[in-house]
């Protein structure tokens, strides 16, 4: 998969390009408005680019369209019935009022327990992601002790979470492997998956073939995994 850019008089989108075994090409707008193209392995730019001119039209309609759901996007209340995600499932948020103060997976379900105003959304809130910081910490580092013994480094560099607009993971040379704490929404083979990429960098800096046929074989499955996460962040 890669970036690449489409230009179309005044109009300007950003897309991933995705080279295949296929004979068609296939456009695909999400509803985080990402733009994934699908080509044939041997497909030249003329004619990608010639397909995108006939159906700017429709890419155009689709991104506005999308566009209008953005700007309604639910804003959550931390009230029972409202979806989380938690390692790629979402579980139902269930407000209750208890003799504790936190938040507990039962029975598929996440139940926030309040001693007093369980309708207080500012304080629910900040419960759950309390709740979600401790569980942030905790897996990554699980995954992290696990996925760095498939390396033989002769230092283990600190594990740190920052939030990052367009970013996953990121490695500091000789110093910290960085995750985005949004990463504990994703599947547990997503947060694998960007330990080792980040842990691929301390042997391999840049993304050529060397560093590339190091991951496929430390994470074989990573190209699909990669995808799904990119259409994630958007």
């Amino acid at each position: 998969m890669q970036n690449k850019i489409f230009e179309y008089g005044e109009y300007r989108y950003d897309y991933k390009e995705i080279r295949e075994n296929r004979k068609t090409f296939s456009l695909a707008v999400y509803p985080n408005m990402s733009i994934i193209l699908k080509v044939p392995q041997g497909a030249k730019s003329s004619k990608i680019e010639s397909f995108l001119k006939r159906k700017w039209m429709w890419l155009e309609k689709q991104l506005r369209y999308f566009e209008k759901y953005q700007s309604k996007k639910y804003r959550k209340e931390y009230i029972s019935g409202e979806s989380f995600l938690y390692l790629g499932r979402q579980y139902k948020l269930k407000v209750i009022k208890g003799n504790f103060e936190g938040v507990k997976l039962i029975k598929g379900m996440l139940v926030l327990s309040i001693k007093n105003n369980i309708h207080n959304s500012k304080y629910n809130k900040k419960l759950l992601d309390d709740w979600y910081e401790e569980k942030t910490r905790e897996k990554f580092q699980e995954r992290y002790s696990i996925i760095l013994k498939n390396f033989n480094y002769d230092y283990n560099p600190q594990l740190i979470t920052r939030k990052m607009k367009k970013r996953w993971g990121s490695y500091l040379t000789g110093k910290k492997v960085i995750l985005n704490p949004e990463l504990i929404k994703a599947p547990i083979k997503a947060i694998d998956y960007v330990i080792t990429h980040e842990l691929c960098h301390m042997k391999i800096k840049t993304h050529n073939c060397e560093f590339y046929n190091l991951l496929e074989s430390k994470f074989p499955e990573w190209k699909k995994i990669k995808e799904q996460l990119e259409l994630r962040l958007g």
